[in-house]
């Protein structure tokens, strides 16, 4: 899908073309999401650039993802997407500055997306260009990552609650399993928006470079600025997640071991405790001629009372011995 966003007062018009469309002088941003191969050529004819492929954009290389081509600047970051669920993905996008236009190719709907396209078209300066919404989607990821790891944070200071602080180690509405699950997923969403943390770390990185060579204003320097300071102190936070979901997986883990020792205790105290009962059965149950308890009155109840005996004492030694 081709989208385009001009200018019309103080608002960003949105409009979406077809491959068959032209691409209007007055075009701002640029947005192409999951285009088809003419929608590419249609932009390239327009804007005299090149548009990446799919899987020119998934390269890991920096030099793949952050270079000058034919005067036009690309970026491609790694956004997350999805993360309202329990199955957030990550997705590359491309950033185009050609001139005063910024176009934009993803292949899934981050969420600042959406936000920043309703954002600007309630309101935006009357000077706009490429740059200011590049600043506007920067900054929003940003914010979306700081709201993600806020609430990653209040989930497993949820869950260290539920495995260190309720009576017994664990609440009886959970089991084993879905605590793991629970870290095994917060842990998942850590290192997602750590990894794109790290991505818009080196896009920053790479415009504060540009910034001479772009001619930017002293203001959007000092943006820039305050974005890398941003990303490098929520970086440290999920670095910090990290380190806590480790601790409380090894706790978890813990906890999981000890409960299995109770079992296997309880085992073995239960195969030592009917192994003397089970001694006395075994020998009244021998079919020998010459037994005299065989001719006892009270030779049955002695046995049983034995056997009992041979149990409860057993039991109360080990109770006495803080075995149990």
């Amino acid at each position: 899908m081709l989208s385009v966003n001009t200018l019309r007062g103080t608002t960003l018009e949105r409009t979406t073309f077809g491959a068959d469309g032209e691409v209007p002088d007055r075009a701002v941003w640029i947005d192409l999401y999951s285009p088809t191969l003419a929608e590419d050529k249609l932009v390239e004819r327009a804007l005299g650039i090149a548009v990446p492929t799919r899987e020119e954009m998934h390269e890991i290389e920096i030099t793949s993802r952050l270079y000058v081509e034919g005067g036009a600047r690309y970026m491609t970051a790694t956004l997350m997407c999805h993360s309202d669920t329990e199955v957030p993905r990550t997705t590359p996008v491309t950033f185009i500055l050609s001139g005063r236009r910024l176009v934009t190719v993803r292949y899934d709907e981050p969420k600042p997306f959406a936000i920043v396209g309703a954002k600007l078209a309630r309101l935006c300066p009357t000077n706009v260009t490429g740059e200011t919404v590049l600043m506007e989607l920067l900054d929003a990821v940003i914010d979306r990552a700081a709201d993600i790891l806020e609430r990653i944070g209040n989930d497993v200071d949820a869950i260290s609650q539920e495995i260190l602080e309720s009576k017994g180690g664990m609440s009886r509405g959970h089991s084993f399993k879905e605590i793991l699950k629970s870290i095994g997923r917060r842990g998942d969403h850590t290192s997602k928006a750590r990894e794109s943390l790290v991505s818009i770390g080196r896009l920053l990185l790479y415009l504060a470079a540009e910034a001479d060579t772009m001619k930017w204003a002293k203001d959007q320097r000092a943006a820039i600025k305050g974005m890398q300071r941003d990303v490098q102190s929520l970086s440290d936070h999920a670095t910090y997640l990290a380190q806590k979901i480790s601790f409380l997986l090894d706790a978890m883990l813990g906890v999981v071991s000890l409960k299995q020792n109770n079992i296997i205790k309880i085992f073995s105290v239960a195969a030592v405790v009917f192994m003397p009962p089970t001694l006395i059965a075994s020998i009244y149950g021998m079919n020998f001629k010459h037994m005299p308890e065989l001719d006892w009155d009270f030779g049955y109840p002695t046995a049983l009372i034995l056997m009992l005996l041979a149990a409860v004492l057993p039991y109360f030694f080990f109770k006495w011995m803080k075995w149990l």
